[in-house]
């Protein structure tokens, strides 16, 4: 078989960026001394003036991106997930939320594979946080192909976005022909009878691997990509709990606030469903090569499986 193609999500944001550049002179980015790690360097070489460091400040930035959207540019403000969910929520929730300013936060190095970086930088919690801002988009693409795609929506939509890319290098598995992004709608990926998985971000490669195993021993599992935590696609994610009777969400983020979180809220008043939800597990993670780090909190394909499996 030929070797899938992987791409981190923050090599697509930064490529996105660069592009969109050309087309549109109201982006600007803003970055927190870490353009070669979020990747918005490739815009700062392609459009100098365009680029500002605001330095080690993540909560100053967001008041200069909010600035930046009420003179009607369109700002991208660029950091960890960490720092930019975490450390300037505050400056996000009253300067940008409040508001409801233009303001596109690209958000890195989200979730457990930020690997040897450890816990401090492992933010499992930026979905949560992010989705209790009022009229906060909240954004995780599952590969590069969505995550191009995400960041073109994120210009097009009036309003603050929230966009969450990996560090580590994820399948390329949307690039088909009939691969259509829209904000706030899910995208089914293989259908199925006996178990709906609903999946966000990194681990959407593994739930397919784990529904192609799950088929070999008569288990049919249908498979949903969840690109849009806020505002969640109600309509398909009640519609399948209906079909199959049987949901399972699985994040690289907490099991609290996600979008485990999100799906029950909506399960529990339109189709009271039973639920399982695959994700960090109220812990925080530790350092270590992100694959193995993957494993050991059970989001690779044979953990997935195994805890489906079971479930069923």
């Amino acid at each position: 078989m030929p070797e899938v193609k992987k791409i981190a999500t923050r090599d697509s944001y930064g490529n996105a960026l660069a592009e969109l550049g050309n087309a549109h002179k109201d982006i600007v980015v803003l970055d927190a001394d870490l353009a070669a790690a979020t990747k918005t360097g490739v815009f700062k070489k392609a459009h100098p003036d365009r680029f500002i460091d605001c330095g080690i400040a993540e909560g100053n930035m967001m008041g200069v991106a909010a600035g930046l959207a009420a003179a009607g540019m369109v700002p991208f403000a660029s950091s960890f997930a960490m720092f930019a969910a975490g450390r300037a929520f505050e400056q996000v929730r009253n300067s940008i939320g409040y508001p409801h300013l233009n303001v596109k936060i690209g958000a890195t190095h989200a979730g457990i594979s930020v690997g040897e970086d450890g816990a401090t930088h492992q933010c499992n919690e930026d979905i949560a946080l992010m989705r209790t801002i009022p009229g906060m988009v909240v954004l995780n693409p599952s590969d590069d192909v969505e995550a191009k795609a995400a960041v073109r929506a994120a210009y097009e939509h009036q309003g603050p976005v929230y966009l969450r890319f990996g560090r580590l290098a994820v399948p390329v598995i949307n690039d088909k022909p009939d691969y259509k992004f829209e904000i706030g709608k899910g995208v089914v990926l293989r259908e199925g009878k006996d178990v709906t998985i609903i999946a966000t971000g990194l681990p959407v490669a593994n739930c397919l691997e784990a529904a192609e195993k799950l088929a070999a021993e008569g288990i049919e599992a249908k498979v949903i990509n969840i690109h849009t935590i806020k505002p969640l696609d109600e309509e398909l994610v009640t519609a399948a709990a209906k079909e199959t009777g049987k949901v399972v969400t699985v994040e690289e983020h907490s099991v609290i606030g996600g979008l485990g979180s999100a799906v029950c809220d909506v399960l529990s008043e339109k189709a009271p469903t039973k639920v399982l939800k695959i994700g960090i597990n109220d812990t925080f993670g530790e350092s270590g090569p992100a694959l193995e780090l993957l494993k050991k909190y059970g989001l690779d394909t044979e953990s997935i499986y195994q805890k489906i499996k079971a479930f069923i």
